[in-house]
């Protein structure tokens, strides 16, 4: 591939390519179909005109996490999709390519940003589906990610994680295991892997059906999640409770498996078209109105249901209407409106905005309106609020060394707000902010959102949110 480093990209994507008149679309930028020899086949290679869409004004730069570390244009967005044309054009997919699409998150930030309305999401993961298509990794790249996909998107394996992991932190040996950095040495991947699991309570099953406290309002279906379910199991049966407690009567179908977010945000369109179609399967016949989702990058996939699937003629129309019904769990309790009663909570709260809950969901104003209405609590801004705290997924495991920089970036900036607790809708942020701030010596509690809402309905008190003192 020629060497964009040096190339001028001061002019907009327009001005590269050929303005053609379109019907609807005037003024599109119009490619055609891949050139042959490039980077790209014809199934669903990165959409010319979307790629005509961006003018290459800059307003996304501040914004991507890649570009605010490295000052590299061709790991900003503009860049990437600077690429896509190249390839589009005909340039090879080499490994200078993919290292520059492997390196974005993902988290969507340069979508808020961009005034022009350019749609980076659908075109990164149009380009790494084609990646993972056609690109050759190298042997332990390969073995990496193989790893990562028989283990995380299956919410069985991961609970019989669950013992090994428990003893290991029963006994210390994951602690003695940091400070030798054995692990580091063989595989920082893996010793990220270690580092980024939480501590591990009971597992908290719930029952199939849960009805509603006082009168039923609203049916709704419960994702339990893979990591969520496996990892979280608290913030699960706190979702059902407060939900319950708002008169919903609660839906949980055994049969549920993973949504496919992880497959899809990484380039593996057929696998993620698989778990798609099960979890359709699973939530079809159970009557449900709404399907909750506690996870951010679960929800931020599932309402996209409708595009993964649009070429199924047997699933298209019915993911369709299962991405209709599909809500984050703040979406649905600002929707309904309180009914229990909320108890008292003192104490300060740093809210993060996962980056697909309010880049690619566009929910920002909902958790804050929950956390806001708790007497006692106040809620304080982070600064940098768009900037991904390094976890986007897988991303943090891939790539351990940007992923620990983002961060450090970011809980220096929660210690900043001086809050005890720390709050976010995601288990990847939740784990990775954690990792983090232990890293910063700054004690804090870590709570979901709906973590903190339970408590406050239950009437527990704050202290139950806040870092335990007597830990290690």
């Amino acid at each position: 591939m020629t060497d964009t480093s040096q190339r001028d990209t001061s002019g907009t994507l327009g001005e590269m390519g050929t303005v053609v008149e379109t019907g609807d679309r005037a003024g599109a930028v119009d490619w055609g179909t891949p050139a042959p020899g490039g980077a790209f086949d014809a199934h669903k290679p990165p959409d010319a005109a979307l790629i005509g869409d961006c003018v290459h004004c800059g307003f996304c730069l501040p914004t991507c996490p890649t570009y605010v570390l490295w000052g590299e244009e061709m790991d900003s967005p503009r860049g990437r999709i600077y690429l896509m044309k190249e390839g589009l054009e005909g340039e090879p997919m080499d490994d200078e390519m993919v290292g520059h699409i492997d390196a974005c998150l993902g988290c969507m930030a340069c979508v808020t940003a961009c005034p022009s309305g350019v749609q980076y999401d659908v075109l990164i993961e149009q380009t790494r589906n084609q990646v993972e298509r056609r690109h050759d990794r190298t042997v332990a790249d390969r073995a990496l990610r193989g790893l990562i996909f028989a283990l995380f998107p299956h919410p069985k394996r991961l609970k019989l994680l669950r013992g090994p992991l428990k003893a290991m932190q029963r006994t210390g040996l994951d602690r003695a295991m940091r400070r030798t950095g054995l692990l580091d040495r063989i595989s920082p991947q893996l010793a990220v892997m270690e580092s980024l699991a939480p501590q591990l309570g009971k597992p908290q099953p719930l029952p199939e059906y849960i009805h509603a406290t006082g009168e039923r309002r609203m049916v709704v279906g419960m994702l339990v999640g893979c990591v969520q379910g496996a990892f979280f199991p608290g913030v699960n049966s706190a979702t059902a409770r407060v939900l319950r407690a708002e008169g919903c009567d609660v839906v949980v179908p055994a049969s549920q498996g993973c949504c496919g977010a992880l497959s899809a945000h990484n380039g593996r369109e057929p696998e993620a078209q698989d778990f798609a179609r099960r979890l359709v399967d699973s939530f079809e016949d159970s009557g449900v109105e709404r399907v909750v989702v506690n996870a951010a990058g679960c929800g931020s996939t599932m309402k996209e249901y409708a595009a993964l699937l649009a070429d199924d003629p047997a699933y298209a129309s019915r993911a369709q209407a299962f991405a209709e019904k599909v809500r984050d769990v703040s979406e649905i309790l600002v929707e309904l409106g309180p009914v229990a009663p909320r108890h008292p909570l003192e104490m300060t709260i740093a809210y993060h905005d996962a980056c697909h809950l309010a880049h690619a969901q566009g929910v920002r104003s909902e958790p804050r309106q929950l956390l806001e209405a708790i007497p006692g609590l106040e809620l304080r801004e982070i600064a940098e609020a768009e900037i991904c705290c390094g976890s986007a997924g897988i991303y943090n495991v891939l790539n351990p060394e940007p992923a620990r920089e983002l961060g450090d970036r970011k809980a220096a900036n929660i210690v900043r707000t001086g809050a005890q607790v720390l709050v976010t809708a995601n288990p990847g942020c939740l784990m990775q902010v954690t990792s983090a701030i232990e890293r910063a010596g700054h004690p804090m509690g870590m709570a979901h959102t709906i973590e903190v809402l339970d408590a406050s309905i239950q009437g527990a008190p704050a202290s139950v949110l806040l870092p335990d003192q007597t830990a290690s």
